[in-house]
């Protein structure tokens, strides 16, 4: 990736931070493996930043992450990621990214597989409380 393919990115991302400061406050839950909590992109202070701004966002009352732990060898969410977004209007839409391809899922039953799919990652993985504290250990160790 070039210089200003990166920017772009980057300042999508950050557009999206909005999201949090929203009022009324949406649910926002999310579970993050463990192996990305590990990676040293951008070397060990980018890390131990992107850890403590997870911490950060954990305690938001509005906002729940959890942690798919490595030894969890089998799980729901091995086919990849994705999103469940649920709108104002009521209606709820998947979203997927992998690599250059995203897109938008409307159909209702394949939103329901990832809406089961999703219930089940979040079963699999630690608990909020507990993921909070692994990402405290893991910025011990960082």
């Amino acid at each position: 990736m070039r210089g200003r393919s990166i920017e772009r990115l980057v300042a999508a991302r950050m557009a999206r931070q909005v999201v949090f400061d929203r009022r009324p406050a949406p649910l926002l839950t999310f579970v993050q493996e463990e192996a990305t909590l590990r990676r040293r992109t951008g070397g060990r202070m980018v890390l131990r930043r992107q850890l403590e701004h997870l911490l950060e966002l954990s305690q938001l009352r509005h906002v729940e992450i959890q942690v798919m732990p490595t030894e969890a060898e089998e799980h729901a969410g091995l086919g990849g990621s994705h999103r469940i977004l649920k709108l104002k209007d009521g209606k709820t839409v998947g979203h997927n990214e992998v690599q250059l391809i995203s897109g938008l899922i409307t159909d209702p039953r394949q939103v329901q597989i990832l809406e089961m799919r999703y219930n089940l990652i979040r079963s699999q993985a630690l608990t909020p409380r507990l993921s909070r504290e692994f990402i405290e250990k893991l910025l011990g160790e960082t």
